[in-house]
């Protein structure tokens, strides 16, 4: 007997919990239905939003779509051909295709197989004629071609190009804000240094803005650049052949500008410039093989700087040489001699010459 009610309470107790699953799967599916709906009914909202939103779209012409071609001979708009262009891509078809250039790689050279070699440094003067390319040449729409110092800068500032130092021995990194405190310099007028005497040593925002007087140089102030390279002899081909190592720009200390000494005259004369920074050449290759170079006789040439700077198409000064003696300064050893010191610049240059003419008299 007490067999037979141990199985029957059993029993009871197995029918109750298949009756709670039964009842936990149906709130189970109800509530997945409903989810199911809800989630359908938020699609075709968003359905019904992007239908909407691509009427709108055809309703009004795209400008801005990828160009076909680097002329703007073919361009739809100038705000996509800007675009574009500054980015390097083409459309091809229905896909988006790289313009850029990856400028052909220095050959390694052996320590062995230079025979002799000699490093200068010149100066490149861009209010010559012969120098224009470098100098800024561009309407922004037809032709691109900026100045050769705004190039350099631009890359600098968006990080193309990461090696900048102090000098050209490049022994001091440059960062971004060392870059810019030569670049740009805030000066507090007087008559904001007297307002902030009025108001107990403080200024309000509108206040700093209006007293301030920032001086900046700008691409069209630069308008002389320095380079140093290595002339030698490549025994393996037998060449007197040219490295450029390193560029640099030059321009007024904005430090100096619109300040006056005790005897009203300014502190910087117009002549006097300084180094702003200096590129380690290597490192700007790609960038500048993919600029091109302003050219009076065809506007759509597609030489790059990276083409002229390493074919020496520009006309230079040297103002210093590995010569040992002392730093190798022409105005350092000849002083006060303007037309010495160009003599000697074309002596060094004739000596680089009859460098290539003793080679084939070994």
């Amino acid at each position: 007997m007490r067999k037979i009610l141990f199985l029957f309470l059993a029993l009871s107790f197995l029918g109750l919990n298949a009756q709670k699953k039964k009842n936990t799967v149906k709130k189970i599916k109800a509530n997945t239905t409903k989810t199911a709906q809800e989630k359908t009914e938020t699609q075709e909202d968003a359905d019904m939003g992007n239908i909407d939103s691509l009427v709108n779209a055809y309703a009004t012409p795209v400008q801005d779509e990828p160009i076909t071609s680097m002329s703007i001979l073919n361009a739809k708009s100038p705000e996509s051909f800007r675009k574009y262009r500054e980015l390097g891509l083409v459309k091809k078809g229905d896909s988006l295709v790289s313009n850029k250039i990856t400028p052909l790689s220095y050959g390694y050279i052996e320590d062995k197989d230079i025979l002799k070699s000699m490093v200068v440094w010149e100066i490149i003067d861009m209010n010559d004629k012969f120098n224009q390319p470098f100098y800024h040449n561009e309407d922004g729409l037809v032709s691109q071609n900026k100045s050769l110092y705004q190039i350099l800068f631009d890359a600098i500032n968006d990080g193309r190009i990461k090696e900048v130092y102090d000098d050209e021995m490049f022994l001091t990194k440059l960062s971004l804000d060392a870059i810019q405190a030569r670049i740009k310099n805030a000066v507090l007028s007087d008559a904001g240094i007297n307002k902030m005497n009025e108001n107990g040593g403080r200024l309000t925002e509108a206040e700093k803005k209006e007293f301030t007087n920032v001086y900046e140089t700008k691409t069209e102030n630069v308008k002389v650049l320095k380079i140093k390279g290595m002339w030698y002899i490549d025994r393996r081909d037998s060449q007197m052949k040219y490295r450029l190592l390193g560029i640099a720009a030059m321009g007024k200390d904005p430090a100096t500008m619109g300040q006056y000494g005790p005897d009203g005259q300014p502190l910087a004369s117009k002549d006097e410039l300084i180094d702003l920074f200096w590129v380690f050449y290597p490192d700007a290759r790609e960038v500048l093989a993919n600029t091109v170079v302003f050219n009076s006789k065809n506007l759509a040439s597609d030489i790059s700087f990276d083409d002229i700077l390493n074919a020496r198409r520009f006309s230079s000064i040297i103002y210093k040489s590995g010569n040992g003696l002392g730093n190798g300064v022409i105005k350092d050893y000849i002083p006060r001699d303007a037309d010495a010191q160009l003599e000697e610049s074309e002596r060094i240059k004739a000596q680089i010459l009859q460098m290539e003419n003793d080679m084939w008299n070994y």
